[in-house]
């Protein structure tokens, strides 16, 4: 048989494994495994998901008879593909197995075995169709293609069942995975040994497990999240393709991204937003996220000991070299992997571009950074509090603002540092990140992070010669501003309120005519508008334009983009804005989940639904629309290091859609490439 079954088999597969946590118990049947075939799975994923119940897909396996062909499918717990199911979805399958030919992952005019014959794709002038013939011969070995029953669409309701888990090896252990209706999934595998408290993580160590990976694993420790944990590295891994077990051929780009929220909260499960199962689907990459620590456990530096900071910037490398070593066996191509990431995670974007072992050990052909953070010290400001994510503190000026408040308010009060540090090891890890102080920094450790900031005015190998895109949401300021809480009486006093600068930079700013005043009436609405554009350039536009500019004319980058994005979602919104309907467009008759084409502030982190094609709710048919073109993007990027997708490419996917008219370019460009 082509697959490892129940019963004798399954002993077999055992032999030399040893059972631990996390595991599968040994009386479980094995799974389908891919020891004779590669699986490649089969979606027309048009990114709406209120539509899925209209689509199904299909596993496609290597070449084989008939008869083998119909033993896989049903190891799978599946059947052979059907004529009439085909034909009930026939522009769906058209694409896909077009697309197959296109990326030249099939022989061209290839034939699929399916229940009743072969089908293949078949090109005329109304475009094309699918053609279906009787099976030449029983003992031809062609491609096969398996129904594809699971109808769980999103990673919070994708389930791991008896039947549509697998099993693949790596490194000397077997994960248990399983598929949703869109990929194959693999939650929870720790990518570190757990690391000691304020040292640095390796990549995993331990050999002959068979790992669960069908559950998240923990939040890393951080405030306000009861459930979350200190030993909490862990990855998830969506897929659209598993190799047979030895082969690196035919692998998919790898797009990893990396969580935000100011380097003290986030993760990687299933309500982080991060989850890349869509784009695996429609894009035909393989999604990965992981954990990293966070707060004074992943950033506490103390001069002068080993404790030197960096610990959750380290786990984001470990994660990479963990990528490096096995991402292959999941379908990925570790020599095309790009990482992304939005605030906090564009901060750790920005932070690994400089980072010498990325560099050394060509761990990242391509880099995208979202509403990254820096600058600020201007308008009579020392800096704010974005200033810290593009500008690294040493370890003694991080030490100097989150140091020694921090053992005074854990209670390690000893007279020697060496003992406090030994009691800060004792506390108990929620104790530490509920404190008022906490370490979040990025720092000059020396051997992770080495510079004040990232060199892009030469070419000199300090910054990794990658394709970078930076870029904002259009009011990523608004997040970051304050409202003012009290009715002003003119634009200077919300100026000041809103930015915390005195009368005479506020009137320097209105002087300067570079941001016009829009009268709607709303005197304290109208001045904060003013103040969130200063903002969205003081703290986000100036500094990752700048990186962009300097990357690409002093040959730094490979290549460089800049964007600005101006549809989204709600997103970080400490002034309630959204309340008013400014988060999201005004609800009004039709548009109940607020109107996009009325005025609405672009937020912070307002764009990660559209980036990953998780958008809900849609407000319009443009909101869909938005999202496959932004998605898009993002995937065309990893898989090339160019974000804009060839119009042949379009087509052949069935997403001309997302292809605007050019005389209508005004209307289609929500994000602006320079």
């Amino acid at each position: 048989m082509l697959f490892s079954l129940p019963g004798h088999a399954a002993w077999l597969l055992l032999v030399g494994i040893s059972i631990t946590s996390p595991v599968v118990d040994a009386w479980m049947p094995v799974s389908l495994s891919n020891a004779e075939t590669s699986l490649t799975f089969i979606y027309q994923n048009n990114l709406n998901a209120s539509d899925d119940v209209n689509h199904i897909g299909a596993i496609l396996l290597d070449p084989m008879t008939m008869n083998d062909g119909a033993a896989a499918c049903k190891s799978l717990g599946e059947s052979l593909l059907s004529e009439s199911a085909l034909k009930a979805h026939e522009s769906d399958f058209y694409h896909s197995l077009s697309y197959l030919e296109f990326a030249r992952l099939e022989e061209p005019k290839q034939q699929y075995i399916i229940s009743n014959g072969v089908v293949s794709v078949s090109q005329n002038w109304n475009g094309g169709s699918l053609e279906f013939r009787p099976l030449p011969y029983s003992n031809d070995r062609l491609p096969v293609l398996c129904t594809q029953s699971s109808n769980q669409n999103g990673p919070d309701n994708a389930v791991a069942t008896a039947s549509n888990e697998i099993r693949i090896s790596s490194g000397g252990n077997i994960y248990v995975g399983f598929r949703n209706q869109k990929s194959f999934r693999f939650n929870g595998i720790p990518f570190a040994d757990n690391p000691a408290r304020f040292t640095y993580s390796t990549v995993y160590s331990q050999k002959g497990q068979i790992i669960n990976a069908t559950a998240y694993g923990p939040d890393c420790a951080q405030a306000y999240d009861p459930t979350s944990e200190e030993n909490c590295l862990f990855m998830n891994i969506q897929t659209p393709y598993i190799p047979k077990a030895g082969s690196r051929e035919n692998l998919r780009p790898v797009l990893v991204s990396i969580y935000g929220g100011g380097f003290t909260g986030g993760n990687s499960g299933p309500n982080s937003g991060l989850d890349a199962g869509n784009l695996a689907s429609r894009e035909d990459i393989v999604g990965v996220e992981f954990n990293y620590r966070l707060s004074t456990l992943g950033f506490l530096a103390i001069p002068g000991t080993d404790i030197k900071g960096n610990f959750g910037i380290g786990d984001q490398l470990t994660a990479l070299r963990w990528i490096r070593e096995n991402i292959a066996q999941f379908g990925g191509d570790p020599d095309q992997v790009t990482i992304i990431g939005e605030s906090a995670g564009a901060g750790s974007v920005r932070a690994l571009l400089g980072s010498p072992p990325v560099i050394e050990e060509n761990l990242i052909v391509g880099g995208v950074s979202q509403s990254n953070l820096g600058g600020g010290v201007d308008l009579g400001l020392d800096g704010n509090y974005g200033t810290t994510y593009s500008t690294y503190y040493t370890i003694d000026q991080s030490y100097s603002v989150a140091g020694q408040q921090i053992f005074e308010e854990a209670g390690c009060n000893q007279t020697s540092l060496s003992a406090q540090i030994a009691c800060l090891k004792t506390v108990p890890a929620m104790t530490i990140q509920n404190l008022a102080t906490v370490a979040r920094y990025v720092v000059q450790d020396g051997t992770i992070v080495n510079t004040e900031q990232l060199d892009v005015t030469n070419k000199n190998g300090s910054t990794a010669y990658v394709n970078v895109i930076f870029g904002t949401t259009a009011n990523d300021g608004a997040s970051f501003s304050l409202y003012p809480k009290v009715v002003v009486t003119s634009e200077a006093q919300g100026l000041e309120l809103g930015l915390g600068i005195s009368s005479y930079y506020a009137n320097a700013i209105i002087d300067s005519g570079l941001f016009p005043f829009y009268n709607t009436g709303n005197l304290t609405l109208d001045a904060f508008n003013v103040t969130q554009r200063v903002a969205t350039d003081n703290t986000f536009r100036c500094i990752d334009e700048a990186t962009v500019y300097a990357g690409a004319t002093s040959g730094a980058f490979k290549s460089a983009y800049y964007y600005t994005i101006d549809r989204t979602y709600e997103g970080y919104d400490p002034n309630d804005l959204g309340a008013s309907g400014l988060s999201q467009g005004p609800v009004e008759p039709g548009y109940p989940y607020g109107d996009p084409n009325l005025p609405y502030f672009r937020l912070h982190g307002s764009d990660l639904g559209f980036t990953y094609g998780n958008q809900y709710p849609l407000r319009d048919a443009d909101d869909l629309m938005a999202m496959q073109l932004i998605s898009g993007y993002y995937a065309q990027f990893a898989k090339s290091g160019n974000p804009n997708p060839s119009l042949q490419y379009l087509q052949v996917r069935g997403y001309t859609n997302v292809r605007c008219p050019d005389s209508h370019w005004y209307e289609c460009m929500l994000m602006s490439f320079l």
